[in-house]
Order: C-alpha cells, then structure tokens, then sequence
C-alpha cells in the first residue's frame, strides 16, 4: 500500500484533514481520510489520599459531560509531552507534581487519525491556582481508584485515553 497523493481538505487549530489517494496491492485506487493531530498528554495525577483527580467537562462530539483525566493537546509540534503534561495539570486541576513519570503512550484512532498521547503519572501534589481557557469550563472531582475501574467496566467511562491509563496504572500498582 502507497500514498500517492495526500490534499488538505480542512486546517484547524489542532488538527488538519486531509484526503490520502492509496494505490492498494489489488491494483485499485481508494481515498482514504486521514486526520493529523498535532499532539497531547494527560495525567494520572494522584492524590495525598490516594484518590485520582478527574475532570467532568462537556464534550461537543458526544453531546454530554465526561469524566476523564486532566489532559491536553500540545501548544506546538514537537512540545515535550512531559512538559505539556504538566502545565494541564496545573492548569485543569490546580495542582502541580513534585515529579511526573512516564506511564503509557495511546494512539486513539489508528484507523484514521495520528493522534498521540503521552500519558504520565503525577504523585506528590502541590496546591497551585486553576488556568482554565476561557472556553474551558470543567469541574475537578475526585474519586478513588477501584471506582473509577467500576465506571469503565459499567461504561460510564467512555474516553479511550483515560481507560488506558487507568488501567496501566492500576497494573503498575499491582492491583
């Protein structure tokens, strides 16, 4: 399988669309859509009592609130992920991290889109101050691991990214 031709159908503010001409093994030709994501980073950010902080926000796409950990795209390509991990952490929960360790990566949708998350683990947390963007409107909520698990399994956890890290960290601790 070849590309052997990519148009630029959509140019967003994180992302690009583009329409991908394949020439396939069968000798066919097929237009693919392909999605470009610049890239983000999310937190498992655990608290001194042991309880995760999450988010609930609305989400367009689904039209309905979510929980989900504290995340968000890169201010620019190339932008460690350790580094933008840390300022949504601050900026959705207002906290900071003593220290962030890597935890897992997760490509979303690898069918379509590029996306990639470099999701960390932050423990030792210190008060800060909030920074939401003024179009970000969100509540932090706090909530203890065996339930968050609960939510994924019942499905009131949807978002592929925080399932992940729930999970992988859930591992790590050997839980």
């Amino acid at each position: 399988i070849k590309r052997i031709k990519r148009e630029l159908a959509y140019q967003g503010r994180i992302l690009n669309i583009y329409r991908d001409y394949m020439s396939l093994p069968n000798g066919h030709t097929a237009v693919w859509d392909y999605v470009e994501h610049k890239g983000a980073a999310a937190v498992v950010a655990v608290a001194n009592d042991g309880k995760i902080l999450m988010v609930r926000q609305y989400r367009n796409a689904l039209e309905r609130y979510t929980l989900e950990l504290p995340a968000g795209a890169v201010n620019e390509v190339g932008e460690p992920k350790e580094v933008c991990a840390a300022r949504e952490l601050e900026e959705e929960t207002g906290y900071r991290a003593e220290s962030l360790e890597w935890l897992i990566n997760v490509n979303t949708t690898v069918a379509f889109c590029n996306e990639f998350i470099g999701i960390y683990l932050a423990e030792k947390l210190i008060p800060s101050k909030q920074h939401l963007d003024e179009d970000e409107f969100l509540n932090v909520e706090a909530h203890e691991l065996d339930e968050l698990v609960q939510m994924i399994l019942d499905g009131r956890i949807t978002d592929g990214k925080t399932i992940a890290a729930l999970l992988a960290y859930k591992v790590k601790r050997g839980r």
